[in-house]
């Protein structure tokens, strides 16, 4: 029996992909100052076209493309990038232009994706066909680990109170979903002093509570007290 066409996973082919050294979580707001060329036009295009594109965390090379003196001879002479296979959609929500060559963006995370093919382009830009998983369930903070949602919600207030100025800057913004176990996991990964490749992790996990879970254990390594 073949599979109706609302049940095959939605693909996306040749979608721009900006790999960085942190991770997008879904639901996430992400400051970036853009002002390498290969990234500013791509910005201008999606911004344009109401597009998003792809963030997915590098686990080899730099942010900032950079020469290689060691690059064997025949290949572009520039230092190898390698990302993990996996990311999220990033829409474009605000937009400024503070000088000609820099573009400062906040971006909104969206629906989590697996890259099945890549290539780089000759200016720098990575492109990739993605297939987009589906959106996470809506799974209630179980009593257990409600402190653990009460801690982020005294994190907001505080940060709020210290830093009124600068709350546009926050990963934490509205709408505020504090009784989703995922959404709850997510913000706290985003503030965790964690690895980029463990934040990667918990990123794909498929099971929110799960997550939430593990990120309550990591706060109880850290000594944040709840």
């Amino acid at each position: 029996m073949s599979e109706s066409p609302s049940a095959s996973p939605l693909t996306l082919t040749q979608l721009p992909l900006f790999p960085l050294q942190t991770v997008l979580f879904p639901g996430g707001w992400m400051p970036l100052r853009i002002f390498e060329v290969r990234y500013l036009d791509m910005i201008s295009r999606c911004h344009k076209a109401g597009a998003p594109f792809g963030v997915v965390c590098l686990h080899e090379g730099s942010e900032v493309r950079r020469i290689d003196p060691d690059a064997p001879p025949g290949g572009d002479g520039f230092a190898h990038e390698a990302f993990f296979p996996a990311g999220t959609l990033a829409r474009i929500e605000q937009l400024e232009r503070p000088q000609p060559g820099l573009m400062v963006i906040h971006c909104r995370g969206l629906q989590r994706f697996h890259v099945t093919a890549s290539r780089q382009l000759p200016h720098g830009l990575w492109v990739g066909d993605v297939v987009l998983d589906e959106p996470e369930a809506v799974v209630p903070v179980p009593p257990d680990l409600a402190s653990t949602r009460d801690a982020l919600q005294r994190l907001l207030h505080n940060l709020q109170e210290r830093e009124p100025e600068g709350v546009n800057e926050l990963p934490l913004q509205p709408p505020y979903q504090w009784d989703d176990s995922g959404w709850v996991a997510n913000r706290w990964a985003e503030f965790l002093p964690a690895p980029a490749e463990l934040k990667h992790r918990l990123m794909t996990l498929d099971n929110p509570l799960l997550r939430l879970e593990l990120i309550s254990d990591l706060l109880d390594k850290l000594g944040v007290e709840r």
